[in-house]
C-alpha cells in the first residue's frame, strides 16, 4: 500500500520539493503518521527525519519560505511555524542515556537507529517523503500490526526503554487514554518494575502528562492504570 495520500498537503510538497531539489533523503515519523493511519484527524505538529544533517536542512526550508526559525543545537533540531503547522526537524541519531538523566547524548545514526530509538511501535512508523519511492510506509517494528490490534509496545526491550527515559512510562499511560489502547502485557510489567524511576523525572513534566491523562476521551483508564 502506498501512503501518498497522508502527505498531500500543500507544505509538505513543498519541503518534498526542497529535498529533492538539494539531494536529502527525509521522512514524516511520529504522531503525525499514527494519527493519519488510524484515521484520527491529522496533527498540526510534523516531525521530520532527514537522513543527514536535520538542522541544515530545515534552514533550506525556512530560507526558501522566507520565515522564521528556531534552532535546538542540544537536541540537534531546528523547528518552523506556518499556515498552522509547527514542523520539527531532526537528523536521524542514536541515543545513550546516564543513570541520572533522561537527556541523552546524541550521535548520528541511520535511519533504522533512529526509528528504534523512538518511545512505542505505533509512533516509529515513517513515510517516505521524497524521491521515487515517495509514500512508502517504513515499519521495521511492526507499528502496523500494533495499531490495528490496539497495543502499545516499546520497539526494544522495555526495561532498557523505561529506564533510559521513565517519562515513557507515563506517556504509555497517556496514549492508552487517549487512543483507548492496551499496554502490552510485558510492557506493564516492566513499567511496574521501573516505577521508581520516574523519581528523576521533574515536577513539570510529569504534570504535563497527568494533565494530558485527564483531558483525554477515557481518563478512567490512566487513572486505573497509575492505580496499579
Amino acid at each position: 500500500m502506498n501512503y501518498k495520500k497522508f502527505i498531500k498537503s500543500d507544505i509538505l510538497e513543498t519541503i518534498s520539493k526542497i529535498a529533492d531539489e538539494n539531494n536529502y533523503e527525509i521522512f514524516v515519523v511520529g504522531g503525525y503518521v499514527r494519527d493519519s493511519i488510524i484515521g484520527k484527524k491529522a496533527k498540526k505538529d510534523i516531525d521530520i527525519l532527514v537522513l543527514g544533517n536535520g538542522i541544515e536542512f530545515a534552514n533550506l526550508v525556512a530560507l526558501y519560505l522566507k520565515i522564521k526559525i528556531q534552532i535546538f543545537k542540544n537536541f540537534g533540531t531546528a523547528m518552523i511555524k506556518t499556515k498552522g503547522f509547527q514542523i520539527e526537524f531532526v537528523g536521524a541519531r542514536k541515543e545513550s542515556y546516564n543513570e541520572c538523566s533522561r537527556n541523552p547524548k546524541i550521535k548520528k545514526g541511520t535511519l533504522s537507529d533512529d526509528l528504534s530509538r523512538r518511545d512505542f511501535t505505533i509512533n516509529a512508523l515513517a513515510i517516505r517523503l521524497n524521491g521515487k519511492n515517495k509514500g512508502e510506509l517504513i515499519d521495521k517494528h511492526n507499528g502496523l500490526k500494533d495499531l490495528s490490534n490496539n497495543i502499545l509496545k516499546t520497539p526494544k526491550d522495555p526495561i532498557k526503554t523505561f529506564h533510559d527515559d521513565p517519562l515513557r512510562m507515563l506517556r504509555a499511560i497517556r496514549f492508552s487514554s487517549q487512543l483507548n489502547f492496551e499496554i502490552y502485557k510485558n510492557d506493564l510489567e516492566c513499567i511496574k518494575d521501573e516505577s521508581e524511576r520516574i523519581k528523576i523525572i521533574s515536577m513539570e513534566r510529569i504534570n504535563d502528562e497527568l494533565n494530558k491523562i485527564l483531558i483525554s476521551p477515557k481518563p478512567s483508564i490512566g487513572l486505573n492504570l497509575l492505580d496499579k
